[in-house]
Formats: C-alpha cells, structure tokens, sequence
C-alpha cells in the first residue's frame, strides 16, 4: 500500500487507482506520481497565502482538503512558477524537473481526456527540459571482473555463493535492479537456460542465461534449497538473512561493498550501472543487433535502446586506422630545377 495515501486528495487518490488497476502501473512509480503532485500543490497553497517557501515550510502545508476546484483552476502560468521553483530553490536537475511535470501532464490527461472532469488542460503542450546527452556508465571488461572476483574471494561472507550470483546476474543479463529482487523459485526453467522476469509495468518477459550464470545459479540453489523450513514459507530466488525477499536496499548496500572491495568506489557505480555495463559489452562486442539487445533489456522503444550504440575511444582509433587512406603516403614530386 502507497504511504500515507490517505493524506491525498480525493481527486489524486481517484487517479492513483487508476494509474495502478487499469495501467498496470508499479506502486513505485504511482508513489512517485503523488509525491511530485503533493510538492506542487503544498507550493501552489503556500504561493497563493504568502506563506513560505522553503522545505521545512512546505512540509507542513496540509493537502487533504483541496477539491476539485482547486486543480480546475490551475493555470500554465502555476505550472511555469513551480519549475521555476525546483530548478532555484530545490536546484532541481533536468531530470527531476521533467519527472514533476511528467506527473503533471499525467494528471491532467487523466482528468480531462479519461474524465472529462475538465476542460482546459494547463499541461498540455508543455515542452519538458532537454536533457543533456550522455553516455551509459559502465564497468569494463577488467572491471567486471574485479568486481566479482572480490566476491569470490571473500572468506568471511555468509552469503557469497548468493552475492556472486547476484552480480553475475546483473553483469550478463542486464536485468533492472526490482526485476533480480522479485525472482521466485518457479520462475526458473528445468534445464535452468532462462527465467522470467517482470519488467516495467507489469510486463513479463524470459531472460535466457549463459553459462556463467547457469554454473552461479547452481551453485546458489544447492544452498539455497538446503534449507527446507525457509523453502516452504518464502518463494524468492535471493533470500536475505531472515530467510525472506531479499529487498532492494540489501542488493544496493552489497554491490557498493564489493565496489569498494575492488578499488571501484570512487567512480560511483550502482546497480543500475552494472546494468549499463551488461548491454555495453554484449553491443561492444559486435555480435548483439540492437533489436535483440533492446528485447533482452526489456525496453518499449527502440530509441531508448540505442544509447548503447556509443563506441569506445579503442573502437573509434581503431576505426580510424581501418580507414583505406589511413597508411597512403603522397609522394612529393621533385621541383623542376630547369630556369
């Protein structure tokens, strides 16, 4: 159940269900949805009072009795002064300023094209901030190896068998960080050559595995299996030390660890950039199309897949050189000496 969801206005509570039973939207993203509204209606009550402005300030502001009335008479100019807002007071980046009005457009869509509640939609044609292009981090080669070789040699883990895996996981599949977590026993084939997962928005998919995977998985489900009480009482693949779904914190607080442990701290990866790293490889190593690659990593677009399509420095030199005119030399005619 989303936190605090009595806390909301009716007319925002309406559009959660909405967002969560008939999309199929994840409670995660629907709690993010009412997070980013109820920021911008605290604003929009505080602005209209002369009240402050600032964090603690806005905390404060109850939401629960804004009707409907309240939301009709939002303008595009409100809109405009909250992301003003966020960007100076919040130093809110691009991305996090383009989410709020994501939840915003989202809304009003959901009141005026699903409900027809209104009729004037002060979202509507409202150009999100550009995002700056930039490319995946990822782990290299070397790297990735490092890292789960820090694990593999861990004498004091209880649970390296289980962490290896994990990292395996994630550095040959590219699964999403929520999809590794809500693995269960049954969602493994017999002959243990792929698994489901499910995506975003509710959206399963199989993800087919490798040797190195196959050979981690093992090994993990002969630990795994051994214990017939926890067997019996919880279905998840990763089990935490209380022998429940191992959560995503626990995932997130192991793989910074090991980050550690391998020297690699300092570059700031996540779960997420080991992520990056499975789909950098396999499309570095010129054998994925990236029609597969976008199936594997479970993405809508295909548009969203093709950030991956960057080369290395070693890949655009060595391009270079493979250039025909890369090794020609042009001969200097001698000069004519005759006066």
């Amino acid at each position: 159940m989303i936190k605090d969801f009595d806390s909301y206005p009716a007319d925002l509570q309406e559009f959660a269900h909405y967002k969560l039973t008939v999309e199929g939207r994840s409670e995660k993203t629907v709690s993010e949805y009412l997070s980013d509204m109820r920021t911008f209606c605290r604003f929009i009550v505080s602005k209209r009072g002369g009240l402050p402005l600032d964090a603690e300030a806005l905390m404060e502001v109850n939401i629960d009795h804004l009707d409907r009335g309240f939301f009709e008479g939002i303008s595009k100019n409100d809109i405009f002064d909250f992301l003003t807002f966020v960007l100076g007071d919040r130093q809110n980046g691009t991305a996090a300023r383009s989410r709020k009005l994501s939840a915003l457009r989202s809304f009003y869509k959901y009141m005026t094209v699903k409900r027809n509640y209104f009729e004037n939609n002060p979202a509507k044609d409202m150009e999100s901030p550009k995002k700056k292009k930039q490319l995946p981090k990822h782990l290299s080669v070397d790297e990735s190896i490092d890292l789960l070789s820090a694990v593999k040699n861990d004498p004091e883990s209880k649970t390296r068998e289980r962490d290896f895996c994990i990292l395996t996981l994630f550095l040959n599949c590219g699964m999403r960080l929520s999809e590794l977590c809500g693995i269960n026993l049954g969602d493994i084939d017999r002959e243990m050559k792929s698994l489901r997962v499910m995506g975003k928005g509710s959206k399963e998919r199989v993800v087919y595995l490798n040797s190195a995977c196959r050979e981690a998985l093992s090994d993990y489900l002969k630990i795994r299996l051994a214990t017939r009480e926890v067997k019996e009482k919880e279905n998840a693949l990763f089990l935490s030390r209380l022998g429940k779904r191992i959560s995503n914190k626990t995932v997130q607080w192991m793989v910074k660890k090991y980050l550690g442990e391998a020297g690699l701290e300092y570059k700031h990866y996540s779960t997420h950039k080991l992520r990056h790293t499975a789909a950098t490889l396999m499309y570095q190593s010129g054998d994925v199309d990236i029609r597969v690659l976008k199936d594997i990593l479970g993405h809508e677009q295909l548009n969203t897949t093709q950030i991956y399509t960057h080369v290395s420095n070693s890949g655009m030199e060595a391009a270079m050189e493979h250039n025909p005119l890369a090794k020609v030399k042009i001969k200097e005619k001698p000069k004519d000496t005759e006066q």
